[in-house]
């Protein structure tokens, strides 16, 4: 075998496996799920800040709240239980700031997510709280002082 073939067997095999390792990323959620699932779901909409400023946010009816600002627009208190309800969106067709509710139900989406790979409904349901329970933490951090 030539130098060069073998070469490009070496990159092809080191191509093969960095496109494996993406495919599975999604899938690993790292020591502070929270902040890798705003990332992941909340930034492009949000800002990687959260204040509202996302790519997408131009492109959408309503604009998207300026999430560091939960706590003052609520007295100083974190709406603990209004975020929870917003990002699970499963209770409700149509809330609040969101109008016709262009934010995804994650609830929905993670519940969705784990039955689609064969889990239980208790399975389900216990991994969509965890991470939106996850998700609020991270909001929750990232309120301005």
């Amino acid at each position: 075998m030539g130098t060069l073939t073998w070469k490009w067997m070496v990159a092809g095999g080191v191509l093969w496996l960095a496109g494996s390792a993406q495919a599975q990323a999604p899938t690993q959620r790292p020591g502070d799920p929270g902040r890798w699932d705003f990332e992941n779901s909340c930034a492009s909409c949000h800002g990687e800040a959260g204040r509202g400023d996302g790519p997408l946010a131009p492109h959408l009816v309503a604009r998207p709240s300026d999430l560091t600002r939960l706590a003052q627009r609520n007295g100083g208190v974190f709406p603990k239980d209004r975020v929870a309800a917003m990002i699970d969106g499963r209770g409700t067709a149509d809330i609040g700031l969101h109008g016709t509710r262009e934010m995804p139900a994650w609830g929905r989406v993670y519940f969705d997510r784990v039955k689609k790979v064969g889990g239980t409904e208790e399975q389900a349901e216990r991994a969509a709280q965890r991470r939106i329970d996850d998700l609020i933490d991270h909001l929750e951090r990232m309120q301005r002082k």
